[in-house]
């Protein structure tokens, strides 16, 4: 289920999304940090007493460390079960909890026509991403990668009626790697909420969802330069709007290089090999769920087919490098994203000409 391991603790800072803190007015805000679901989780609240606060804090980790525990992608877990029921034609009866997942998981491939494809756990395997270790190739065999499209592992495969979930494609291998962090944030939100707690972050890794405002401000988010393309730092920043999740995928996040070449682990369904024209995707959306998901299917569409997935999955704010730097963003969020640096290779904004600065 995770994207990284435990060495990225001190990396986490380079991912592609990040939380710039602002200039405090009356005090700090309230921040809390723990490791799950393979990454970083910090807490940020404002304007919550230390008691309710340190209450909020585990209870978020109670949840989240739950999500880790059921829906890892490898270590035993209830997608685990799920994954070997399937591949021996039988079903299994599943938590509500997981159930809604499922669902979620399931309505949110088919909106992007597939290219977020949490079915394609083997592909994944066979590229040896279920791992904690970072993997080091060589990249599986053409032969091996077409025997298992063959089999055409999706969502559609997958039933669910009731608590009980299954598939007559054995192929059907679960993995929500792409989707866990964004839900899961989502329940953290809600669970906050329901304790009363109306200011806040929760960031899963520089992937998060936030709500309220840090007092008299907006909370500030940054969106760094995709590492291993650049020399780093922040490249643009935007500020939250009341309730917004902030999501980023790059394929600088797990890589290996083998015989020179560079393999990274955003795969396309299509062709089974690493998507190949963009380096980094930001959307922002209503809930974490929708823009986790989306920013995988973003950035499989690549240049020439984003705008239609974003306007199936309902997603109007995006940010997309390619990987040649060109930077194309929607009109929505050209509205509101504060470049810290001229943008090395100019920017297409959907429906403009393009230009090289804002």
């Amino acid at each position: 289920m995770s994207r990284g391991r435990v060495s990225l603790l001190l990396l986490a800072v380079t991912l592609a999304a990040l939380l710039i803190a602002c200039a405090p007015t009356e005090k700090e805000a309230y921040k809390r940090q723990f490791f799950s679901l393979g990454t970083l989780i910090e807490i940020s609240l404002w304007d919550v007493d230390d008691e309710r606060a340190a209450k909020a804090v585990r209870r978020v980790e109670e949840i989240v460390n739950d999500a880790h525990q059921r829906w890892h992608a490898w270590e035993p877990s209830e997608i685990t079960a799920l994954n070997t029921a399937i591949a021996e034609g039988q079903s299994l009866t599943l938590s509500p909890a997981t159930i809604a997942a499922l669902r979620r998981a399931r309505e949110l491939a088919a909106a992007s026509g597939q290219l977020f494809n949490p079915a394609i756990g083997r592909l994944i395997a066979l590229w040896g991403f279920h791992s904690d270790e970072p993997p080091h190739g060589p990249p599986p065999t053409q032969a091996a990668i077409d025997a298992l499209l063959a089999q055409a592992p999706d969502m559609d495969a997958l039933w669910i009626e009731g608590l009980h979930a299954g598939s007559n494609n054995p192929a059907v291998q679960l993995d929500l790697g792409a989707f866990a962090k964004g839900y899961t944030v989502d329940l953290a939100i809600a669970a906050l909420r329901e304790l009363g707690i109306e200011n806040a972050i929760v960031n899963a890794g520089g992937d998060l969802r936030a709500i309220g405002s840090h007092g008299k401000r907006p909370w500030s988010i940054g969106i760094r330069q995709p590492a291993d393309h650049s020399e780093g730092g922040i490249l643009a920043s935007i500020e939250t709007h009341g309730d917004e999740a902030v999501f980023t995928s790059g394929d600088y996040e797990r890589f290996f290089y083998f015989e020179g070449r560079r393999y990274h682990h955003i795969l396309d369904p299509r062709d089974g090999f690493p998507a190949r024209q963009v380096i980094s995707v930001t959307a922002i959306g209503a809930d974490g769920a929708t823009a986790d998901a989306a920013v995988t299917g973003l950035f499989v569409a690549g240049p020439d087919h984003w705008q239609e997935v974003a306007q199936r999955m309902g997603i109007t704010q995006v940010m997309m490098i390619d990987t040649d730097m060109r930077i194309y963003m929607t009109a929505e969020m050209a509205r509101r994203v504060h470049f810290e640096i001229a943008p090395p290779a100019g920017v297409f904004i959907a429906g403009e000409s393009p230009r090289e600065t804002r």
